[in-house]
């Protein structure tokens, strides 16, 4: 099978949901499909960081690629095959309140950064506050699951509370908002 299919070339393409429909490049539903598609590519990014910074665990590693396919669930979200469900953000709410626990208590608002990783996390943070944007401006065109919203709601938060977590595990102190 050929990677390149030359229908794209006039600027629309496929999409799949119950049958395949013809859209612009540029319909709401593809600007979500991509933004997905960018943050799920950062947090592989991500967990490449982690393994060669040897930071973090194994766990932490497989809690990336479950996120990652997650995210595929998410992308399934307008269409009749997603599986995405519910634990999937408890389970966010879960991982952040175990970090959490063990943080110090965030007292103002903190630039992002510090070591390598946890700028990548606050990269993949700001990428899933644009792809819920881009969601919930294609719910305004496609019925979506409210799950992969409150996914990607909860998702950016995990990265916030991830990025502190490296940081702290690297001994970085958080650098808060100068006024």
């Amino acid at each position: 099978m050929k990677i390149y299919t030359k229908s794209g070339d006039q600027g629309n393409t496929l999409l799949y949901v119950n049958k395949p429909v013809k859209v612009s490049k540029d319909d709401a539903i593809i600007e979500c499909y991509g933004s997905l598609d960018e943050l799920n590519a950062n947090v592989g990014l991500l967990a490449a960081h982690l393994q060669a910074q040897s930071l973090g665990s194994a766990s932490d590693l497989e809690y990336l690629a479950a996120i990652q396919n997650a995210l595929f669930k998410v992308g399934f979200a307008v269409s009749a095959s997603s599986t995405l469900s519910a634990d999937a953000v408890t389970t966010l709410e879960a991982h952040i309140d175990v970090m959490q626990a063990q943080l110090p208590a965030q007292t103002s608002f903190i630039l992002p950064g510090g070591s390598v990783a946890a700028a990548q996390a606050h990269v993949c943070r700001t990428v899933c506050r644009r792809a819920e944007r881009r969601l919930i401006t294609m719910a305004q065109q496609a019925e979506v699951s409210p799950l992969a919203q409150q996914y990607l709601n909860r998702l950016s938060d995990w990265l916030f509370v991830f990025a502190r977590y490296l940081n702290a595990m690297e001994q970085i102190p958080d650098v808060p908002v100068s006024n």
